[in-house]
Protein backbone atom coordinates (compact mmCIF):
# COMPACT_ATOMS: atom_id res chain seq x y z
CA UNK A 1 0.00 0.00 0.00
CA UNK A 2 2.96 2.36 0.59
CA UNK A 3 4.15 1.73 -2.95
CA UNK A 4 0.45 3.02 -3.74
CA UNK A 5 1.09 5.57 -2.28
CA UNK A 6 4.00 6.66 -4.44
CA UNK A 7 1.98 5.98 -7.37
CA UNK A 8 -1.05 7.76 -6.53
CA UNK A 9 1.62 10.83 -6.23
CA UNK A 10 3.28 10.22 -9.21
CA UNK A 11 0.58 10.00 -11.76
CA UNK A 12 -1.54 13.07 -10.49
CA UNK A 13 1.26 15.23 -10.32
CA UNK A 14 2.28 14.46 -13.82
CA UNK A 15 -1.52 14.29 -15.37
CA UNK A 16 -2.13 17.71 -13.54
CA UNK A 17 1.15 19.40 -13.24
CA UNK A 18 1.09 20.13 -9.67
CA UNK A 19 3.83 19.62 -7.47
CA UNK A 20 4.05 16.58 -6.20
CA UNK A 21 4.44 17.95 -2.10
CA UNK A 22 0.88 19.20 -2.88
CA UNK A 23 -0.44 15.73 -3.42
CA UNK A 24 1.67 14.61 -0.35
CA UNK A 25 0.49 16.75 1.83
CA UNK A 26 -3.25 16.01 0.96
CA UNK A 27 -3.09 12.03 1.79
CA UNK A 28 -1.65 12.78 4.44
CA UNK A 29 -4.37 15.13 5.42
CA UNK A 30 -6.95 12.18 4.09
CA UNK A 31 -5.73 9.37 6.12
CA UNK A 32 -5.39 12.03 9.43
CA UNK A 33 -9.05 12.68 8.72
CA UNK A 34 -10.05 8.87 8.22
CA UNK A 35 -7.88 8.28 11.74
CA UNK A 36 -9.41 10.97 13.24
CA UNK A 37 -13.15 9.33 12.38
CA UNK A 38 -12.07 6.05 13.48
CA UNK A 39 -11.40 7.07 16.74
CA UNK A 40 -14.65 9.16 17.76
CA UNK A 41 -14.11 12.77 15.96
CA UNK A 42 -12.98 14.35 19.09
CA UNK A 43 -9.69 14.64 18.08
CA UNK A 44 -6.68 16.11 16.68
CA UNK A 45 -4.23 14.29 14.38
CA UNK A 46 -1.46 14.09 12.00
CA UNK A 47 0.08 11.77 9.53
CA UNK A 48 3.64 11.80 8.21
CA UNK A 49 4.43 10.26 5.17
CA UNK A 50 8.02 9.66 4.12
CA UNK A 51 8.33 11.14 0.69
CA UNK A 52 10.98 8.02 -0.41
CA UNK A 53 9.57 4.68 0.98
CA UNK A 54 5.56 5.45 1.01
CA UNK A 55 5.74 4.67 4.86
CA UNK A 56 3.28 6.70 7.30
CA UNK A 57 3.40 7.34 11.19
CA UNK A 58 0.10 8.65 12.31
CA UNK A 59 0.11 10.69 15.65
CA UNK A 60 -2.77 12.19 18.37
CA UNK A 61 -2.37 15.80 19.40
CA UNK A 62 -3.04 17.88 21.98
CA UNK A 63 -2.44 21.33 22.20
CA UNK A 64 -0.33 23.22 25.24
CA UNK A 65 -2.62 25.21 27.02
CA UNK A 66 -1.75 27.08 30.79
CA UNK A 67 -1.69 24.91 34.02
CA UNK A 68 -4.07 27.41 35.18
CA UNK A 69 -6.71 28.04 32.12
CA UNK A 70 -9.56 26.42 31.63
CA UNK A 71 -9.35 23.02 29.80
CA UNK A 72 -12.20 23.29 27.36
CA UNK A 73 -11.29 20.50 25.37
CA UNK A 74 -10.05 17.75 27.48
CA UNK A 75 -9.40 15.48 24.26
CA UNK A 76 -7.23 17.64 22.84
CA UNK A 77 -5.83 19.61 25.16
CA UNK A 78 -3.42 19.53 27.58
CA UNK A 79 -1.53 21.16 30.78
CA UNK A 80 2.16 22.91 29.86
CA UNK A 81 3.45 21.08 33.41
CA UNK A 82 1.63 17.74 32.13
CA UNK A 83 3.07 17.97 28.39
CA UNK A 84 7.15 19.34 29.32
CA UNK A 85 7.12 16.08 31.89
CA UNK A 86 7.61 13.70 28.88
CA UNK A 87 9.09 17.18 26.71
CA UNK A 88 10.58 19.90 28.37
CA UNK A 89 11.40 21.83 25.14
CA UNK A 90 7.49 21.96 24.26
CA UNK A 91 6.14 25.58 24.36
CA UNK A 92 2.49 27.44 25.08
CA UNK A 93 0.67 27.09 22.02
CA UNK A 94 2.99 23.58 20.46
CA UNK A 95 1.40 20.13 20.40
CA UNK A 96 2.27 17.27 22.62
CA UNK A 97 2.54 14.38 19.99
CA UNK A 98 1.82 10.74 20.84
CA UNK A 99 1.78 7.73 17.89
CA UNK A 100 -1.15 5.87 17.64
CA UNK A 101 -1.95 2.92 15.22
CA UNK A 102 -2.07 4.15 11.22
CA UNK A 103 -5.41 3.49 9.38
CA UNK A 104 -4.37 1.36 5.85
CA UNK A 105 -4.43 3.09 2.91
CA UNK A 106 -7.53 1.46 1.91
CA UNK A 107 -10.87 2.11 -0.13
CA UNK A 108 -12.01 4.81 2.66
CA UNK A 109 -8.28 6.40 2.90
CA UNK A 110 -8.37 6.11 -1.22
CA UNK A 111 -11.87 7.89 -1.23
CA UNK A 112 -11.25 10.86 1.33
CA UNK A 113 -8.08 11.20 -0.25
CA UNK A 114 -8.90 11.45 -3.69
CA UNK A 115 -11.69 14.31 -2.27
CA UNK A 116 -9.03 16.05 -0.69
CA UNK A 117 -6.67 15.72 -3.90
CA UNK A 118 -9.14 17.41 -5.96
CA UNK A 119 -9.75 20.03 -4.03
CA UNK A 120 -5.63 20.45 -3.42
CA UNK A 121 -5.08 20.36 -7.32
CA UNK A 122 -7.73 22.88 -8.08
CA UNK A 123 -6.32 25.45 -5.40
CA UNK A 124 -2.90 24.97 -6.46
CA UNK A 125 -4.14 25.28 -10.59
CA UNK A 126 -5.93 28.52 -8.97
CA UNK A 127 -2.68 29.75 -7.60
CA UNK A 128 -0.64 28.94 -10.83
CA UNK A 129 -3.46 30.93 -13.21
CA UNK A 130 -3.25 33.97 -11.09
CA UNK A 131 0.01 34.22 -10.64
CA UNK A 132 0.59 33.95 -14.54
CA UNK A 133 -1.96 36.55 -15.51
CA UNK A 134 -1.80 38.79 -12.74
CA UNK A 135 1.08 40.86 -14.03
CA UNK A 136 -0.98 40.96 -17.33
CA UNK A 137 -3.63 43.28 -15.81
CA UNK A 138 -3.53 45.93 -18.44
CA UNK A 139 -2.86 44.23 -21.23
CA UNK A 140 -4.77 42.77 -24.49
CA UNK A 141 -5.50 39.78 -24.48
CA UNK A 142 -7.37 37.20 -26.79
CA UNK A 143 -8.92 33.27 -26.19
CA UNK A 144 -5.43 32.26 -28.29
CA UNK A 145 -3.31 34.04 -25.22
CA UNK A 146 -5.18 32.17 -22.73
CA UNK A 147 -4.60 28.74 -23.42
CA UNK A 148 -4.61 25.70 -21.29
CA UNK A 149 -8.03 25.25 -19.27
CA UNK A 150 -8.04 29.46 -18.65
CA UNK A 151 -11.13 30.85 -19.22
CA UNK A 152 -11.86 34.65 -19.29
CA UNK A 153 -15.03 36.39 -18.26
CA UNK A 154 -16.35 39.12 -19.85
CA UNK A 155 -19.31 41.07 -17.61
CA UNK A 156 -21.92 42.42 -19.87
CA UNK A 157 -21.43 45.75 -18.92
CA UNK A 158 -18.11 45.21 -20.37
CA UNK A 159 -19.48 43.80 -24.01
CA UNK A 160 -20.14 46.15 -26.59
CA UNK A 161 -23.53 46.79 -27.38
CA UNK A 162 -25.55 44.73 -29.80
CA UNK A 163 -22.31 42.69 -30.12
CA UNK A 164 -23.28 39.08 -30.51
CA UNK A 165 -20.83 37.03 -28.93
CA UNK A 166 -21.36 33.41 -27.69
CA UNK A 167 -19.60 31.18 -25.05
CA UNK A 168 -16.91 30.06 -26.76
CA UNK A 169 -15.97 32.64 -29.17
CA UNK A 170 -12.41 33.60 -29.21
CA UNK A 171 -11.79 37.49 -28.96
CA UNK A 172 -9.81 40.14 -28.34
CA UNK A 173 -10.38 41.98 -24.68
CA UNK A 174 -8.49 44.79 -22.21
CA UNK A 175 -7.87 42.30 -19.49
CA UNK A 176 -8.86 44.72 -16.13
CA UNK A 177 -8.72 41.96 -12.80
CA UNK A 178 -7.65 39.15 -12.07
CA UNK A 179 -9.35 37.49 -9.16
CA UNK A 180 -9.32 33.59 -7.30
CA UNK A 181 -13.27 32.72 -6.53
CA UNK A 182 -14.60 29.71 -5.42
CA UNK A 183 -15.19 28.68 -8.50
CA UNK A 184 -12.12 28.93 -10.13
CA UNK A 185 -9.53 31.50 -11.10
CA UNK A 186 -11.53 34.44 -12.84
CA UNK A 187 -10.11 37.04 -15.53
CA UNK A 188 -11.90 39.57 -16.20
CA UNK A 189 -11.96 41.35 -19.79
CA UNK A 190 -13.09 44.20 -21.03
CA UNK A 191 -13.95 45.64 -24.77
CA UNK A 192 -15.70 49.01 -23.32
CA UNK A 193 -13.14 50.44 -21.50
CA UNK A 194 -10.85 52.99 -23.51
CA UNK A 195 -8.07 51.39 -22.68
CA UNK A 196 -9.02 48.83 -24.70
CA UNK A 197 -9.28 51.07 -27.43
CA UNK A 198 -5.03 52.83 -26.70
CA UNK A 199 -4.15 49.10 -26.99
CA UNK A 200 -5.49 48.01 -29.99
CA UNK A 201 -4.40 51.42 -31.60
CA UNK A 202 -0.39 50.37 -29.80
CA UNK A 203 -0.96 47.07 -32.04
CA UNK A 204 -1.81 48.64 -35.55
CA UNK A 205 0.45 51.56 -35.21
CA UNK A 206 3.87 50.65 -35.14
CA UNK A 207 5.30 54.26 -34.30
CA UNK A 208 3.39 54.01 -31.00
CA UNK A 209 5.25 51.09 -29.80
CA UNK A 210 8.52 52.68 -30.80
CA UNK A 211 7.54 55.46 -28.42
CA UNK A 212 7.53 57.92 -31.68
CA UNK A 213 3.88 59.26 -30.83
CA UNK A 214 2.52 58.93 -27.61
CA UNK A 215 -1.68 58.05 -26.82
CA UNK A 216 -2.27 60.49 -24.34
CA UNK A 217 -6.31 59.64 -23.68
CA UNK A 218 -9.29 58.14 -24.92
CA UNK A 219 -13.06 57.91 -24.37
CA UNK A 220 -15.41 56.42 -26.04
CA UNK A 221 -19.62 55.55 -26.39
CA UNK A 222 -18.65 52.28 -27.09
CA UNK A 223 -19.82 50.63 -30.27
CA UNK A 224 -20.19 54.33 -31.65
CA UNK A 225 -18.05 56.57 -31.35
CA UNK A 226 -14.25 57.40 -29.58
CA UNK A 227 -11.76 59.91 -29.50
CA UNK A 228 -8.08 59.82 -29.03
CA UNK A 229 -5.91 61.83 -28.02
CA UNK A 230 -2.22 61.50 -30.22
CA UNK A 231 1.04 63.42 -29.97
CA UNK A 232 4.46 63.23 -31.72
CA UNK A 233 7.62 62.82 -30.49
CA UNK A 234 9.36 63.44 -33.59
CA UNK A 235 8.92 66.29 -35.85
CA UNK A 236 8.77 64.55 -38.98
CA UNK A 237 5.79 62.23 -37.83
CA UNK A 238 2.25 63.46 -38.31
CA UNK A 239 0.68 61.59 -35.36
CA UNK A 240 -2.54 61.71 -36.84
CA UNK A 241 -1.84 60.15 -40.43
CA UNK A 242 0.09 57.70 -38.81
CA UNK A 243 -2.96 56.39 -37.08
CA UNK A 244 -5.00 56.84 -39.69
CA UNK A 245 -3.11 55.16 -42.58
CA UNK A 246 -2.76 54.44 -45.89
CA UNK A 247 -6.13 55.21 -46.78
CA UNK A 248 -7.57 54.54 -43.48
CA UNK A 249 -6.22 51.27 -43.24
CA UNK A 250 -5.23 51.27 -39.56
CA UNK A 251 -8.05 53.11 -37.80
CA UNK A 252 -10.42 50.82 -39.97
CA UNK A 253 -8.73 47.57 -38.33
CA UNK A 254 -9.31 49.56 -35.19
CA UNK A 255 -12.65 50.27 -36.09
CA UNK A 256 -13.80 47.01 -37.39
CA UNK A 257 -12.34 45.46 -34.38
CA UNK A 258 -15.23 47.52 -32.06
CA UNK A 259 -18.01 46.62 -34.31
CA UNK A 260 -17.79 49.77 -36.64
CA UNK A 261 -17.18 52.21 -34.09
CA UNK A 262 -16.42 55.43 -35.63
CA UNK A 263 -12.69 56.63 -34.18
CA UNK A 264 -12.22 60.67 -34.08
CA UNK A 265 -8.45 61.03 -33.94
CA UNK A 266 -7.24 64.22 -32.03
CA UNK A 267 -4.02 66.51 -31.74
CA UNK A 268 -2.73 66.54 -27.93
CA UNK A 269 -2.13 70.55 -27.18
CA UNK A 270 -0.41 71.46 -24.21
CA UNK A 271 -2.77 74.72 -23.72
CA UNK A 272 -6.14 73.35 -22.63
CA UNK A 273 -8.36 75.68 -24.47
CA UNK A 274 -6.27 74.97 -27.84
CA UNK A 275 -7.05 70.76 -26.39
CA UNK A 276 -10.60 71.34 -26.16
CA UNK A 277 -10.72 73.20 -29.70
CA UNK A 278 -9.26 70.18 -31.26
CA UNK A 279 -11.30 67.92 -29.32
CA UNK A 280 -14.50 69.40 -30.23
CA UNK A 281 -13.88 68.10 -34.27
CA UNK A 282 -15.12 67.93 -36.70
CA UNK A 283 -17.44 71.17 -34.96
CA UNK A 284 -15.39 74.06 -35.61
CA UNK A 285 -15.21 76.47 -32.23
CA UNK A 286 -16.04 80.16 -32.77
CA UNK A 287 -14.86 81.35 -29.36
CA UNK A 288 -13.95 80.02 -25.93
CA UNK A 289 -13.98 81.28 -22.61
CA UNK A 290 -11.66 79.47 -19.73
CA UNK A 291 -12.89 79.30 -16.35
CA UNK A 292 -9.91 77.79 -14.05
CA UNK A 293 -11.97 78.05 -10.92
CA UNK A 294 -14.88 75.83 -11.95
CA UNK A 295 -12.74 73.93 -14.43
CA UNK A 296 -14.66 74.91 -16.99
CA UNK A 297 -15.11 76.05 -20.79
CA UNK A 298 -17.48 78.27 -22.50
CA UNK A 299 -17.27 76.97 -26.18
CA UNK A 300 -19.45 79.16 -28.69
CA UNK A 301 -19.82 77.80 -32.49
CA UNK A 302 -21.96 78.82 -35.54
CA UNK A 303 -25.61 78.72 -35.46
CA UNK A 304 -25.57 76.02 -38.58
CA UNK A 305 -23.20 73.44 -36.25
CA UNK A 306 -24.82 73.70 -33.54
CA UNK A 307 -26.03 70.15 -33.43
CA UNK A 308 -23.01 68.41 -34.64
CA UNK A 309 -20.36 70.50 -31.84
CA UNK A 310 -23.56 68.68 -29.48
CA UNK A 311 -23.66 65.20 -31.07
CA UNK A 312 -26.82 62.89 -30.86
CA UNK A 313 -28.13 62.31 -27.50
CA UNK A 314 -24.97 65.24 -26.74
CA UNK A 315 -22.13 62.23 -27.83
CA UNK A 316 -19.73 64.59 -29.36
CA UNK A 317 -19.23 67.47 -26.23
CA UNK A 318 -19.83 64.61 -24.03
CA UNK A 319 -16.72 62.53 -25.37
CA UNK A 320 -14.74 65.86 -25.69
CA UNK A 321 -14.96 66.44 -21.84
CA UNK A 322 -13.93 63.63 -21.00
CA UNK A 323 -10.72 63.06 -23.05
CA UNK A 324 -9.81 66.51 -21.87
CA UNK A 325 -11.21 66.73 -18.20
CA UNK A 326 -12.83 69.95 -18.52
CA UNK A 327 -16.26 70.59 -18.14
CA UNK A 328 -17.79 71.93 -21.79
CA UNK A 329 -20.55 74.42 -22.33
CA UNK A 330 -21.34 74.41 -25.98
CA UNK A 331 -23.92 77.26 -26.95
CA UNK A 332 -24.49 78.94 -30.50
CA UNK A 333 -22.68 82.07 -31.24
CA UNK A 334 -25.85 83.91 -30.91
CA UNK A 335 -26.65 82.55 -27.68
CA UNK A 336 -23.02 83.10 -26.37
CA UNK A 337 -23.45 86.91 -27.41
CA UNK A 338 -26.73 86.70 -25.35
CA UNK A 339 -25.03 85.14 -22.34
CA UNK A 340 -22.06 87.84 -22.54
CA UNK A 341 -24.64 90.37 -22.31
CA UNK A 342 -26.51 89.40 -19.89
CA UNK A 343 -23.08 89.27 -17.89
CA UNK A 344 -21.84 92.73 -18.50
CA UNK A 345 -25.48 93.74 -17.76
CA UNK A 346 -25.26 92.72 -13.99
CA UNK A 347 -21.91 93.54 -13.42
CA UNK A 348 -22.96 97.38 -15.60
CA UNK A 349 -25.71 97.41 -12.99
CA UNK A 350 -23.10 96.34 -9.93
CA UNK A 351 -20.77 99.14 -11.05
CA UNK A 352 -23.48 101.51 -11.06
CA UNK A 353 -24.60 100.84 -7.88
CA UNK A 354 -22.29 100.61 -6.16
CA UNK A 355 -19.48 102.99 -7.47
CA UNK A 356 -22.35 105.22 -8.36
CA UNK A 357 -21.38 105.90 -12.28
CA UNK A 358 -23.25 106.75 -14.68
CA UNK A 359 -24.43 103.30 -17.59
CA UNK A 360 -21.26 104.76 -19.90
CA UNK A 361 -18.34 104.86 -17.54
CA UNK A 362 -19.89 101.37 -16.12
CA UNK A 363 -20.40 100.10 -19.18
CA UNK A 364 -16.64 100.64 -19.66
CA UNK A 365 -15.50 98.90 -17.25
CA UNK A 366 -17.57 95.12 -18.15
CA UNK A 367 -16.79 95.19 -21.22
CA UNK A 368 -12.81 95.64 -20.49
CA UNK A 369 -13.52 92.52 -18.52
CA UNK A 370 -13.72 93.93 -14.88
CA UNK A 371 -16.43 91.66 -12.57
CA UNK A 372 -16.15 93.02 -9.55
CA UNK A 373 -15.02 96.08 -6.97
CA UNK A 374 -12.05 93.84 -5.70
CA UNK A 375 -10.59 94.21 -9.37
CA UNK A 376 -11.45 97.70 -9.71
CA UNK A 377 -10.04 98.67 -6.21
CA UNK A 378 -6.73 96.52 -6.69
CA UNK A 379 -5.83 96.21 -9.96
CA UNK A 380 -2.28 98.17 -10.54
CA UNK A 381 -3.28 101.38 -12.17
CA UNK A 382 -1.38 101.05 -15.43
CA UNK A 383 -3.85 98.62 -16.47
CA UNK A 384 -7.35 100.83 -16.00
CA UNK A 385 -5.03 103.41 -17.22
CA UNK A 386 -4.44 101.24 -20.47
CA UNK A 387 -8.24 102.24 -21.29
CA UNK A 388 -8.79 104.65 -23.91
CA UNK A 389 -11.68 106.77 -22.24
CA UNK A 390 -9.91 106.46 -18.86
CA UNK A 391 -7.50 109.22 -17.71
CA UNK A 392 -5.14 109.31 -14.56
CA UNK A 393 -8.26 112.07 -12.69
CA UNK A 394 -11.45 108.90 -13.72
CA UNK A 395 -8.86 106.04 -12.33
CA UNK A 396 -8.12 107.71 -8.91
CA UNK A 397 -11.70 108.63 -8.64
CA UNK A 398 -12.93 105.06 -9.23
CA UNK A 399 -10.24 103.32 -7.49
CA UNK A 400 -11.13 105.25 -4.17
CA UNK A 401 -14.89 104.49 -4.70
CA UNK A 402 -14.15 100.68 -5.10
CA UNK A 403 -11.67 100.88 -1.98
CA UNK A 404 -14.72 103.11 0.13
CA UNK A 405 -17.45 100.11 -0.84
CA UNK A 406 -14.65 97.71 0.43
CA UNK A 407 -14.01 99.39 3.19
CA UNK A 408 -17.99 100.02 4.04
CA UNK A 409 -18.62 96.19 3.58
CA UNK A 410 -15.42 95.36 6.12
CA UNK A 411 -16.93 97.48 8.91
CA UNK A 412 -20.73 95.99 8.73
CA UNK A 413 -18.97 92.42 8.57
CA UNK A 414 -16.60 93.71 10.88
CA UNK A 415 -19.96 94.82 13.37
CA UNK A 416 -21.91 91.50 12.34
CA UNK A 417 -19.00 89.37 14.38
CA UNK A 418 -19.29 91.65 17.45
CA UNK A 419 -16.85 90.50 20.21
CA UNK A 420 -14.79 87.93 18.12
CA UNK A 421 -11.71 90.27 17.23
CA UNK A 422 -9.37 87.97 15.41
CA UNK A 423 -5.67 88.11 16.62
CA UNK A 424 -2.72 90.13 15.39
CA UNK A 425 -0.98 86.60 14.38
CA UNK A 426 -3.61 85.59 12.66
CA UNK A 427 -4.65 88.78 10.49
CA UNK A 428 -0.71 89.08 9.82
CA UNK A 429 -0.65 85.70 8.50
CA UNK A 430 0.38 85.41 4.66
CA UNK A 431 -2.08 84.96 2.48
CA UNK A 432 -4.55 86.27 5.60
CA UNK A 433 -7.22 88.93 3.95
CA UNK A 434 -9.40 91.24 6.36
CA UNK A 435 -12.81 89.76 4.28
CA UNK A 436 -11.19 86.17 5.32
CA UNK A 437 -10.61 86.83 8.86
CA UNK A 438 -14.09 88.32 8.72
CA UNK A 439 -15.38 85.21 7.88
CA UNK A 440 -13.27 83.31 10.11
CA UNK A 441 -14.49 85.04 13.19
CA UNK A 442 -17.91 85.27 12.42
CA UNK A 443 -17.57 81.02 12.76
CA UNK A 444 -15.47 81.87 16.13
CA UNK A 445 -12.00 80.99 14.53
CA UNK A 446 -9.92 84.08 15.74
CA UNK A 447 -6.29 82.65 16.75
CA UNK A 448 -3.62 81.25 14.91
CA UNK A 449 -4.42 77.50 16.57
CA UNK A 450 -7.84 78.02 15.77
CA UNK A 451 -7.33 78.40 12.37
CA UNK A 452 -4.44 75.47 12.24
CA UNK A 453 -6.89 72.96 13.65
CA UNK A 454 -9.35 73.08 10.62
CA UNK A 455 -9.46 70.99 7.76
CA UNK A 456 -8.70 71.97 4.18
CA UNK A 457 -12.50 70.86 3.63
CA UNK A 458 -13.68 72.80 6.87
CA UNK A 459 -11.93 76.20 5.41
CA UNK A 460 -13.73 76.06 1.93
CA UNK A 461 -16.50 75.86 3.22
CA UNK A 462 -16.49 78.91 5.46
CA UNK A 463 -15.08 81.03 2.32
CA UNK A 464 -14.82 79.65 -0.85
CA UNK A 465 -10.90 79.28 -2.24
CA UNK A 466 -9.24 76.87 -4.06
CA UNK A 467 -7.79 73.68 -1.89
CA UNK A 468 -4.25 74.70 -2.94
CA UNK A 469 -5.00 78.04 -1.11
CA UNK A 470 -6.72 76.71 1.90
CA UNK A 471 -4.06 74.20 2.27
CA UNK A 472 -0.95 76.82 2.44
CA UNK A 473 -2.61 78.95 4.66
CA UNK A 474 -3.65 76.33 7.07
CA UNK A 475 0.04 74.86 7.14
CA UNK A 476 1.12 78.29 7.12
CA UNK A 477 -0.97 78.92 10.70
CA UNK A 478 0.95 75.49 11.77
CA UNK A 479 3.83 76.57 11.09
CA UNK A 480 4.59 77.65 14.73
CA UNK A 481 3.45 74.16 16.51
CA UNK A 482 6.73 72.78 14.49
CA UNK A 483 9.24 75.83 15.88
CA UNK A 484 8.05 75.25 19.07
CA UNK A 485 8.95 71.52 18.78
CA UNK A 486 12.09 72.17 17.68
CA UNK A 487 12.92 74.52 20.44
CA UNK A 488 11.65 71.88 23.18
CA UNK A 489 13.44 69.53 21.38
Amino acid sequence: MNKEILLVVDTVSNEKGVDKEIIFEAIEAALASVAKKKHGGDIDTRVSIDRKTGDYSTYRLWEVIEDDAEMEFPQRQMTLSAAQYDNSELELGGFYEEEMDSVAFGRIAAQTAKQVIVQKVREAERAQIVDAYQDRVGELVSGIDLGGNVEAMIPREHLIPREALRSGDRVRGYLYDVRSEARGPQLFISRTVPDFLVELFKLEVPEVGQDLIDILGASRDSGLRAKIAVKSNDSRIDPIGACVGMRGSRVQTVSNELSGERVDIILWDSNPAQFVINAMSPAEVVSIVVDEETNSMDIAVSDEQLSQAIGRGGQNVKLASELTGWTLNVMSESQAEEKTEGEQEVVQKLFMDQLDVDEELAGILAQEGFSSIDEVAYVPASELLEIEEFDEDIVEELRGRARDVLLTRAIVDEEKVGDNTPEQALLDLDGMTEELAIALANKDITTLDDLAELSTDELIEIKDMNEESAGKLIMAARAHWFEDEEQNG
